[in-house]
Formats: structure tokens, C-alpha cells, sequence
């Protein structure tokens, strides 16, 4: 099955990360950050998100990742479930992508999901997702 939907995101707040050893310094520098997005179409409902990323944002130059915990429905069955994804970017395109439903972590009508998906960004600047899974 394939699910689509738009998403806007809100509450992008940077979050200090403490670590026990010295940070190991690159030409990029890492953060992390949690965000709420909103759904609407096949897609509907939120998701929170935890997400780091190196990235310049001068440049436009880096790679994310992030795990998202989704609450809503996917063409019409209700649940939750977690989905990872990940790409980098020069600042104009998007390459190694990776997306992925996490297993074993859907619940009500969405339990069993499986699958993967994509993230795609539209030349105006539209953010969509897109679901392909099963259900087990």
C-alpha cells in the first residue's frame, strides 16, 4: 500500500547534548534538535522527532537523521508507529536517502506495518511523505 501526505513542521528547538569525553572536532559541526510535524492528506496526524545532523548551514552542505514517532493514520487506519530517515545534500539535491518503518513498533490498525517510504521535497518548497508498507 501507498500512502501520501504533505507536512509543515513547528517547535524546531536545538537541544544541548552533554557527552562524557571530549567532542571530536570536524570541519562540520554536529547538533541535535526535536520538532513536531503535522500531517495532512493519506497521511494525517503528527509525529514527534528526534533529529541530529552535521550540516553548514552557510553552505547548505550536510547529512541528517532522524527518527520520527508518528500518531495518526495512514489512509484511513488508525495507530502509531516509529520510521527512521536519512539523506545528505550539497544544498541543492538530496542523495543517499534512506527510509525505513521501524519493526515491531506500529500499534491499533497500524500494528504489523512494515515497509519503507520517502521524503521529497517539492521545487516549492512542499514537504511530502510518502508511506509504502504492509500490514502484517
Amino acid at each position: 500500500m501507498i500512502s501520501e501526505g504533505t507536512f509543515t513542521v513547528s517547535g524546531f528547538t536545538g537541544v544541548p547534548v552533554e557527552q562524557d569525553a571530549e567532542p571530536v572536532s570536524t570541519a562540520l559541526a554536529v547538533g541535535f534538535a526535536t520538532m513536531v510535524k503535522q500531517y495532512a492528506g493519506g497521511v494525517e496526524g503528527r509525529s514527534t522527532t528526534l533529529f541530529t545532523s552535521a550540516f553548514d548551514p552557510e553552505h547548505g552542505v550536510g547529512t541528517y537523521v532522524a527518527m520520527e514517532s508518528f500518531e495518526g493514520t495512514l489512509d484511513g487506519r488508525a495507530g502509531t508507529f516509529n520510521f527512521v530517515h536519512a539523506a545528505s545534500t550539497h544544498g541543492t539535491d538530496r542523495y543517499d536517502e534512506h527510509f525505513a518503518v521501524v519493526p515491531s513498533s506500529g500499534t491499533g490498525e497500524l500494528a504489523g506495518i512494515a515497509g519503507g517510504g520517502a521524503l521529497v521535497v517539492d521545487a516549492d518548497g512542499t514537504h511530502r511523505m510518502r508511506f509504502d508498507y504492509t500490514l502484517g
